[in-house]
This record gives C-alpha cells, structure tokens and sequence, in this order.
C-alpha cells in the first residue's frame, strides 16, 4: 500500500455536505459522480496528496443508505492506493483477511476497487484503490 488515497464519509444531503466541506477546507470540490452500481452520488475534496470523499445515497437500498440509517452520519472507509490491486487482494487474503471483492470493481474517480471487510479491521472499512 502506497498511501492513504482518500477517507469517504457518508452525508445524507450532498449539496449541504459540500457547502460544509467547502468552508471547513478552504477549497471548493473538484469533481461529483454517480457510481450507480453503489447507488451513490460522491463528491471530491483534494487534500495535499489525499482526498475527502462524501457519499450520499442516490437510493434507499444503497450502501450508504443502510450505513447511515444504522450508524448516522460519518466516516464510512478509509481508502489505500495500490499499485496492484489483484496482488494486494491476494497477499491480504492469506494473511487471513477476508475481502468483500475477490475481483476488483469499478469505483469513483477513475478507480478499480476492492473492499477489506470491516470486522478484520477494527470495524474500519478498508478499500483498496487502483488507476483504472
């Protein structure tokens, strides 16, 4: 794992999110998209060399939905840039770790990605990122 690439938080309102992100960092965001296969609409924030990433569900039996309805609003994952995902899910895997993703997926911001399920680290949801 290279470096931390972003942090996602999960917002019910993206528009409201941004508007609070925007004064907290000083910097307006720099790019929305939706991933619909996630149904979530995510904005970005560039941070130095890491990102912000807010999710915000785009329907009710997203991801982001249920983490929210469960948890409340908050930091959902903390993302890893990697120079090989397929490696990276491999060598996880047998140091025990279970994977939500044995095949990376499309993810936001022109990213292949893989997810480290939560209970095998510390209840952090761990995403690994590639360069498409």
């Amino acid at each position: 794992m290279r470096k931390i690439e972003h942090i996602g938080i999960a917002v019910k309102d993206l528009d409201l999110a941004n508007k609070t992100y925007k004064a907290v960092l000083g910097a307006e965001h720099y790019k929305t998209e939706i991933v619909e296969s996630e149904g979530v609409s995510t904005s970005f924030f560039k941070i130095g060399e890491s990102k912000i990433e807010l999710l915000a569900a785009t329907n009710p039996d997203s991801p982001i939905s249920k983490f929210i309805e469960k948890r409340g609003e908050g930091i959902h994952h903390m993302a890893f840039y990697v120079d090989d995902i397929q490696s990276e899910i491999e060598r996880l895997k047998k140091e025990g770790f279970r994977l939500l993703n044995d095949i990376p997926k499309p993810g936001a911001d022109n990213k292949i990605v893989a997810f480290m399920h939560p209970k095998d680290a510390n209840g952090v949801l761990v995403e690994l990122c590639q360069e498409k």
